[in-house]
């Protein structure tokens, strides 16, 4: 016997209305899912490091500014994944009137690769010395470099200039440097050489006494990667002047760093 009309019309409507129910319910989930996948979509575009060390004489440019003590130092950086970062390094001082005993470094920029193997980084740094009390100590610095791949081993070269500033004496301050890395294959050693030239205010020279400005400094040194998150290294520090002990002397400097 057949379905009657009334019975056809509403079994249509019974149908239609679970496929509506369906199509709602699939859209309210996908509503609900689409906001939670573009915010971790957008949060992967966003990468945070960090690090905590501790090194037996923190040296800046061959210059002690711990006063060949031990330095307790960390970093903490946002980068995204168009190249733009900012962040923030700390390290303990030797205490002093104009610097106090805490050095913090902000800085922001970008880095990217610029033509096929050569990667340029670029940005403005500014030194902070929040507990000093005497005169003005911080210097603002701008920098830049490229580096690139050399066979095993990746070369840098870089420039940091600072212009004429009261926390300068009035003068300005050019560096330039270039180094060398990379590691030993099939090991968790690896090696690094940097060679700098400070000329202004901040030359060697001028800080120990000598009355011409320039000068030189240097360093070479191997890291040991204990496990992916923490290193141990060695380096050995030479700088141009006068040889001050605990300031400008030669030193070998010990590093244990845990990065997260």
């Amino acid at each position: 016997m057949g379905r009657t009309r009334k019975e056809q019309q509403k079994d249509f409507v019974m149908r239609t209305s679970i496929k509506a129910l369906l199509a709602s319910t699939l859209l309210a989930a996908g509503l609900a899912a689409t906001p939670a996948f573009a915010q971790e979509e957008a949060a992967s575009d966003f990468t945070v490091t960090g690090n905590v060390a501790a090194v037996t004489d923190y040296r800046f440019r061959g210059i002690s500014l711990s006063g060949g003590d031990f330095a307790v130092q960390g970093s903490i950086g946002v980068s995204h994944s168009s190249g733009f970062y900012v962040g923030a390094w700390a390290s303990s001082l030797e205490d002093s009137p104009v610097y106090g005993s805490t050095e913090l470094d902000v800085y922001g920029g970008w880095t990217g690769e610029v033509t096929s193997g050569l990667t340029f980084d670029g940005g403005l740094l500014y030194y902070v010395y929040p507990n000093g009390d005497v005169g003005k100590a911080n210097v603002y610095e701008p920098y830049a470099s490229l580096s690139a791949g050399v066979g095993p081993a990746t070369a840098k070269v870089g420039v940091a200039y600072a212009w004429k500033q009261d926390s300068l004496g009035g003068d300005d301050n050019l560096y330039v440097y270039g180094e060398l890395s990379g590691a030993i294959p099939e090991t968790p050693i690896s090696l690094s050489a940097h060679l700098g030239y400070t000329d202004g205010a901040l030359s060697p020279k001028l800080l120990t006494g000598e009355s011409t400005k320039g000068g030189f400094d240097y360093n070479v040194g191997a890291t040991y990667n204990v496990t992916d998150k923490l290193a141990v290294g060695v380096s050995y520090v030479g700088v141009d002047g006068a040889s001050i002990d605990s300031f400008s002397n030669d030193a070998v400097v010990g590093t244990i760093k845990l990065s997260f």
